[in-house]
């Protein structure tokens, strides 16, 4: 359930029409639903109930925005981040250094540095060389830093290629065969609290029986480190539940999840971490765009919107489907593709399929863009960097602005040594000859 509705035949967000906001904000824009959050955030931390000792921590990397970290930390989630700067947000945001925690299969030094200053609660460990650098900078410190040892199950989670993180070939984690022995090096190291084991082994999960034999191999793997007298205390589970883009997607609930993993590690006297983030954002937003053409096509005609794959980059990079409704949907469908006007083949979102009928000026939206939407946005083409809006009830504010070509250049420099550049509009192309003219326009 989300709160992006019609009413009186127009897509609201909560109680705010999303035509308004296109006329304060402009488009394109990205637009969250507080209570959409908040609803997800509470039914996943539901499913869970019957887990008595857990910790709840939002992937940062699905949305960083401060207002959104904000908002699920009232609602008592800490974070999972991966990189210094995603750390610095989650502490802006408010979330305490004691519920973070630091995945990530390349930490710095200066990250882990930064991250031992401020109190941070885990360590992921991702190789046996980054828990002694850790433990090195950690005794300087003078601290034992909490970490675990993520492990790499070879499970395939049956997802899409480049969001598989949990089988032999991905980069991530350590061999899970191999993991007794690193434990038995590093767990004696004094500026280490070695006292668990991590897993993630994928996103958009769309059945949990890869999760369960994952599991499963963790199970065995701590009982097989207690049984070599390490004290184990916590395992952190990660994320990588599903969510509905469109119609036929049927992922497991965080309830049925919760059931599967009650029954998995019952046994287990451990701290129980999870690391959600796409079932949580995904849903919580959409991307406003504005129709610019309906251009005839070979086949189809083609909707030409002002939002691009530098606005949102899912459909190129992972060949993802968002939903594509109109603002005010009149009941005609048409069969159409929808394209964004950056100047790649890439840069389209739908090709051949039944949308509603639009037509220059409507509004439009893509759906479950909360997710991966705005956090990987660029300024390719040198495109504005898409702003953000945060909707609750029938107020809503700019919580991230939209970031100007001109800005972004205001940051860039020529150097003195490449001359001077002529002032705009000074006249000097009028002074090209006709033949100049020319030669310039063919190699345009």
């Amino acid at each position: 359930m989300d709160h992006f509705n019609l009413i009186d035949g127009e897509l609201h967000v909560e109680n705010v029409p999303l035509a308004r906001i296109a006329a304060e904000v402009g488009t394109p824009v990205y637009v969250y639903s507080a209570a959409t959050f908040q609803r997800h955030a509470r039914v996943f931390r539901d499913g869970l109930a019957g887990i008595e000792r857990k910790h709840l921590a939002f992937a940062v990397k699905a949305n960083p925005n401060l207002a959104v970290l904000r908002l699920l930390a009232n609602e008592g989630f800490g974070a999972d981040v991966v990189s210094g700067g995603e750390l610095a947000r989650a502490l802006a945001a408010g979330m305490a250094a004691k519920d973070i925690v630091f995945s990530g299969v390349g930490k710095t030094r200066a990250e882990l540095d930064q991250a031992l200053g401020v109190g941070i609660g885990q360590f992921n460990l991702e190789l046996e060389e980054e828990g002694v650098v850790l433990s090195q900078l950690a005794a300087a410190r003078g601290l034992r830093a909490p970490a675990t040892l993520r492990v790499n199950p070879d499970v395939d989670a049956g997802t899409h290629e480049k969001i598989s993180t949990g089988r032999a070939e991905n980069k991530f984690g350590l061999p899970i065969d191999e993991a007794p022995a690193i434990f038995d090096r590093l767990a004696p190291l004094r500026g280490l609290n070695l006292r668990g084991v991590a897993v993630h082994i994928g996103s958009q999960l769309q059945s949990l029986a890869p999760l369960e034999r994952a599991f499963e191999r963790v199970g065995r793997l701590v009982a097989d480190l207690r049984a070599s007298g390490h004290v184990i205390t916590h395992v952190d589970l990660g994320g990588g539940l599903g969510v509905r883009y469109r119609q036929g997607d049927n992922p497991p609930s965080p309830a049925e999840f919760g059931a599967m993993v009650e029954r998995v590690t019952r046994d287990w006297d451990v701290e129980l971490m999870f690391e959600p983030g796409r079932v949580i954002s995904a849903n919580s937003g959409v991307l406003l765009t504005e129709v610019l053409w309906v251009k005839p096509g070979a086949v189809n005609p083609w909707v030409i919107v002002d939002a691009a794959m530098n606005d949102l980059a899912r459909v190129a990079m992972y060949d993802a489907w968002h939903d594509f409704e109109a603002v005010r949907p009149t009941g005609e469908k048409m069969i159409a593709n929808v394209a964004g006007p950056v100047c790649e083949s890439s840069d389209v979102f739908a090709k051949g399929r039944e949308i509603d009928v639009v037509r220059t000026g409507d509004l439009a939206i893509f759906r479950s863009a909360g997710a991966y939407g705005a956090t990987m946005a660029s300024t390719y083409n040198s495109r504005p960097l898409v702003p953000e809006v945060l909707v609750s009830g029938d107020r809503f504010e700019v919580v991230a602005g939209r970031i100007s070509a001109e800005a972004i250049m205001a940051e860039e420099h020529v150097p003195d040594w490449l001359g001077s550049i002529p002032p705009a509009g000074d006249g000097r192309d009028g002074a090209k000859s006709g033949a100049q003219v020319g030669a310039r326009s063919e190699r345009c």
